[in-house]
């Protein structure tokens, strides 16, 4: 999921710092060519890094990926999309991966939908240390990234939801769960990324998701909320621990 915005040392400011990035094919393309969404996106980065992205404009995307401006906006609506290309097709495959776990627990069937998200950064590492870099130093960029991650949430919630019915409480069990997924994938997320995309961060993210499963996972009967009953509202500071926000969340539960 994207959610990850805070900074790293070698991003500079207003541009993404961006090396080892291919050089898109020069020469003219055809609207139906089957590489042309890909070259688009890797021109569109690499124009990022060296001019920084407010500089670079559809035309030098375009001129850069060898496709003309039509081909282009065929492809993508602005060059804002280019940075969140994936992102409506990773939601549509979380959606599908969860909708046949219907055999596995409500709580661990959302934890594995996590997974697949978080893989889909860690098969390319390159490119997902990249787009976080530029995500950190454009605030627009950044204000699309915090609604992809509610996006995220909104798919849990429901699918928990579907699962467990409408009962009172369900709908608050369901986004309490849904938060404490996205925030375990998101901190694991941040952390590899803020490392370079190095090493294999599966096995984290895999005792993540496994302490959140665990700490609410008996709770999936949902106790109803019953008018009169006390719901309770949590605040916590920006960058408090993962644990401590979730062990006070499921304490009041």
């Amino acid at each position: 999921m994207a959610g990850v915005t805070p900074s790293t040392s070698r991003a500079p400011t207003g541009a993404a710092t961006v090396t080892g990035m291919a050089m898109a094919r020069s020469g003219s393309d055809s609207d139906g060519a089957p590489d042309a969404r890909r070259r688009i996106a890797d021109a569109a980065r690499d124009l990022f890094g060296s001019r920084g992205y407010d500089r670079t404009t559809v035309d030098a995307i375009a001129e850069r990926a060898g496709v003309g401006r039509r081909t282009f906006f065929r492809h993508f609506r602005s060059k804002d999309d280019v940075i969140f290309a994936d992102h409506e097709r990773i939601e549509a495959a979380t959606a599908a991966h969860l909708a046949a776990l219907g055999d596995v627990p409500p709580v661990r069937a959302v934890c594995s939908g996590a997974k697949l998200i978080f893989r889909s950064y860690a098969d390319d590492p390159e490119v997902s240390v990249q787009r976080y870099e530029l995500v950190r130093a454009v605030p627009a960029l950044r204000d699309r990234e915090i609604a992809s991650i509610a996006r995220y949430n909104r798919l849990f919630s429901r699918y928990l939801r579907s699962r467990l019915g409408e009962a009172p409480g369900v709908r608050l069990y369901a986004d309490v769960v849904a938060a404490a997924v996205v925030a375990a994938h998101n901190e694991v997320l941040r952390a590899w990324l803020l490392g370079g995309g190095a090493g294999d961060a599966l096995p984290a993210l895999d005792r993540a998701l496994t302490w959140v499963a665990e700490r609410f996972e008996q709770a999936t009967s949902a106790p109803g909320v019953e008018p009169g009953d006390d719901v309770v509202v949590a605040v916590f500071r920006a960058g408090a621990p993962l644990d401590d926000v979730v062990e006070r969340i499921s304490r009041s539960l």
